[in-house]
């Protein structure tokens, strides 16, 4: 099934080998992906308690870095974003930049607003939004 607006990324780099590529490199290798920028979150495991580190594309708004829980447009929200529901502490780092990072949803108030500026950045997401009854989440994490 193609649509228009979905734009197919490159998956040659992604899941634990982008992780390891930016960290090596500090996002020499791996920030840049299909166009966009990458973070790397790092999270603690709800259940196990584990360090868990996911590249995300990411946006700005001020001070704030965004991120959009969309695994795809798949009917659940990818691991990263409930190991955040459980624990709003986690770790952000772009490119050599390394900082703590406190964590929250996007209010409803402020979602379309967050939705355009992600959706300027990533126009698949709202191919991904299409994909799925849930709302997608937009997580807003400010440097502490």
């Amino acid at each position: 099934m193609s649509n228009p607006q979905y734009r197919r990324p490159d998956l040659s780099l992604r899941g634990e080998e982008h992780v390891t590529r930016y960290l090596e490199t500090d996002g020499a290798d791996g920030y840049e992906w299909n166009g966009v920028p990458i973070l790397l979150l790092t999270t603690t495991g709800r259940k196990t308690r584990r360090q868990r580190t996911s590249a995300l594309i990411y946006g700005r708004d001020g001070d704030d870095y965004l991120v959009v829980a969309s695994a795809g447009g798949s009917d659940h929200h990818p691991a990263w974003y409930l190991n955040l529901q459980a624990n709003t502490e986690a770790r952000i780092q772009v490119k050599a930049m390394r900082t703590a990072v406190t964590t929250r949803t996007a209010t409803s108030a402020e979602r379309d607003r967050l939705w355009s500026i992600a959706t300027s950045y990533w126009p698949n997401y709202d191919v991904y939004q299409t994909r799925t009854s849930r709302t997608i989440p937009i997580v807003v994490l400010s440097p502490v």
